[in-house]
């Protein structure tokens, strides 16, 4: 499986959650729940060494972990942002950790300070159908100018979320707030802040390929999706125009890295060059490794 890059990293993964009860069970909740009875996916805890011993065996070296914070709109308790850090504490080598801010919280703006600055977190994850926020609403446009300043890129969710699925009413949950041209706005408004479109952007892929292609400040990761079920215009464009601003995810632990690879090579063709650029390049460039 991609022999050609033997001997070297072969990919960073910018798109991961905990394979623990405090996201898989705490903070998840009955909305993870329903997402894992709709598509079949399995959700069994695991430590946090055998999620590192399952990526270094199938050869990825680098993690960004993620926060998560969505307890104004769930009421589900967070991935509290000082146990990200301990866990990158714990695999310094491994693991790149971005805290999350709850935006309709009170102290969003103070927080996100403090992750940067008290626990040297290296960005900051939204989820905002989850989280059940436009952020482009005016209201927000402090806390992005207050990350912005802070240097650090942020990950915003992008297309539908299967968070909800199938429940009466999808919990509450409105994806509309999953849609790309409202991220747009905040990418106009704050042109020195990096953005992540995390996931091919469904329904929105023509406007998520659009924004990117538009914002020299915003990118997007092929997570949350095996490669066989990407779209072709999104796979056309992440192999041509887009190269230098796409990037490798999986959405773990609902997407395990092996699967993920061994479908990537099985449903693309890319020349070396561009294979290395999605895998791992341009995340190392993002991210800044």
């Amino acid at each position: 499986m991609l022999e050609v890059f033997e001997g070297e990293p072969r990919a960073v993964d910018t798109h991961a959650h905990q394979p623990t009860s405090v996201f898989l069970e705490d903070a998840g909740g009955e909305i993870l729940q329903d997402a894992a009875r709709k598509f079949g996916a399995e959700m069994e805890t695991k430590s946090y060494g055998e999620m590192v011993a399952e990526y270094r065996e199938a050869g990825v070296d680098r993690t960004v972990l993620l926060g998560w914070d969505a307890e104004t709109n769930t009421g589900n308790p967070p991935v509290p942002n000082d146990h990200v850090a301990e866990v990158r504490d714990e695999y310094p080598d491994f693991f790149v950790g971005f805290g999350s801010v709850d935006p309709l919280k009170d102290d969003p703006v103070e927080e996100a300070r403090r992750c940067v600055e008290d626990l040297d977190l290296s960005g900051f994850k939204f989820q905002q159908i989850a989280q059940g926020f436009a952020p482009n609403d005016p209201q927000h446009r402090e806390l992005f100018d207050t990350i912005e300043e802070l240097g650090v890129p942020v990950v915003f969710h992008g297309g539908n979320s299967t968070l909800g699925a199938g429940a009466p009413g999808g919990r509450g949950l409105r994806v509309k707030y999953g849609d790309p041209l409202m991220v747009d706005d905040v990418a106009a408004e704050h042109p020195e802040l990096d953005i992540l479109l995390a996931h091919p952007a469904f329904p929105w892929e023509k406007e998520q390929l659009a924004v990117c292609q538009q914002k020299g400040n915003v990118y997007m990761d092929l997570s949350g999706w095996l490669p066989r079920y990407i779209d072709d215009q999104v796979l056309q464009y992440a192999g041509s125009v887009l190269q230098d601003k796409v990037m490798f995810g999986t959405d773990y632990p609902m997407i395990e890295p092996e699967a993920w690879l061994a479908d990537f090579a099985d449903h693309t063709d890319y020349p070396p060059e561009v294979q290395r650029k999605l895998l791992w390049e341009n995340a190392e460039a993002f991210l800044g490794l």
